[in-house]
């Protein structure tokens, strides 16, 4: 009953890691099983949720929770007195994730223009840039920037302007990209004139004129779809790099071609180590990530990929950081 519970509080946290990788900084993650060599050590088990980097080819452990069953408390004599009044040693668990999550989210939605953030996540979720021309109603427009920031930070959207006149509109714009604002907004005397203003998304360029009378709906609308916009790129890139292998030469191929790999495995620690021996190279050598939870269905009689024994589970391998 003890080590159900401590099971279940396990996936709880797997759980909760899942949420702010997918929910909020918009990365598709597996959630799976660590082998007994990549475990933590001392552990009775390890869960994981794992990252993939498409750029690089390479896997992440995004976060960890781990069920560390009585090890730890026999180790330093842990010990509670249980509803018997008998001395008793304690069930643990450990969980964590680091400052590595920040690392993946450059990595998977960077660009060569620098930071791409989720709005979820940004601190300032849209920037307003004034566009004054010669002869042009200046102090109407920075009027226009600072009630178009107003309406959206009463209503929860985190928003500021940049009204700093000692930089063009130009250099503005290259300012707020580099540093990933999901959402820029665009005021000048034409958008003055037609009581609108021009919406330009960090995500993939595009360029919108939004009335002002519905401007809060349509830029709460915006930053929903570039939230999930940008999980569904990933997904999808992600998705594109995973190679189901079967054979050991398959999968010597998909390791040179830097694939998320999805290979049956005999869930055997020797034959785990022989493919760290035999993929050694400058670029590392590949591991087991994890074993998915939710496991696809092995036909009866599949073979592991490198032992050729009878394969117990299927693994997700590759290099990784």
């Amino acid at each position: 009953m003890v080590l159900n519970c401590c099971h279940f509080q396990v996936l709880d946290i797997l759980e909760l890691y899942r949420r702010i990788y997918e929910e909020f900084l918009a990365i598709p993650v597996i959630k799976g099983k660590k082998s007994e060599l990549e475990k933590f050590a001392g552990g009775l088990y390890t869960t994981s949720v794992e990252a993939f980097i498409p750029n690089t080819g390479r896997g992440v452990q995004g976060a960890t929770s781990h069920c560390l069953g009585q090890n730890f408390s026999k180790m330093f004599e842990i010990n509670f007195e249980n509803e018997k009044g008998e001395k008793a040693m304690v069930w643990q668990n450990s969980w964590a994730y680091s400052t590595r999550t920040i690392g993946v989210m450059v990595m998977v939605h960077g660009d060569d223009k620098g930071l791409v953030l989720p709005p979820k996540v940004a601190s300032v979720q849209v920037i307003v840039i004034p566009v004054p021309y010669k002869d042009a109603d200046t102090q109407g427009i920075f009027d226009a920037c600072n009630a178009t920031v107003e309406t959206l930070c009463e209503a929860g959207i985190r928003a500021s302007a940049d009204l700093r006149d000692n930089y063009s509109p130009g250099w503005k714009y290259s300012h707020w990209e580099m540093r990933g604002v999901p959402l820029r907004i665009e005021i000048g005397p034409k958008d003055l004139a037609n009581n609108q203003v021009r919406a330009v998304r960090r995500d993939n360029g595009a360029k919108v004129d939004l009335p002002r009378d519905c401007l809060l709906k349509k830029v709460e609308e915006l930053i929903e779809n570039i939230q999930d916009s940008l999980f569904n790129a990933a997904k999808q890139k992600r998705d594109a790099c995973v190679q189901i292998v079967k054979t050991w030469d398959e999968f010597v191929v998909a390791v040179s071609q830097k694939k998320l790999i999805l290979a049956p495995w005999c869930d055997e620690e020797e034959v785990e180590k022989d493919v760290k021996a035999r993929t050694k190279g400058e670029m590392g050598a590949a591991k087991s990530l994890c074993s998915p939870l939710e496991q696809p269905e092995m036909p009866e009689g599949t073979k592991c990929f490198a032992s050729g024994k009878p394969a117990t589970k299927w693994t997700y391998w590759g290099r990784s950081y």
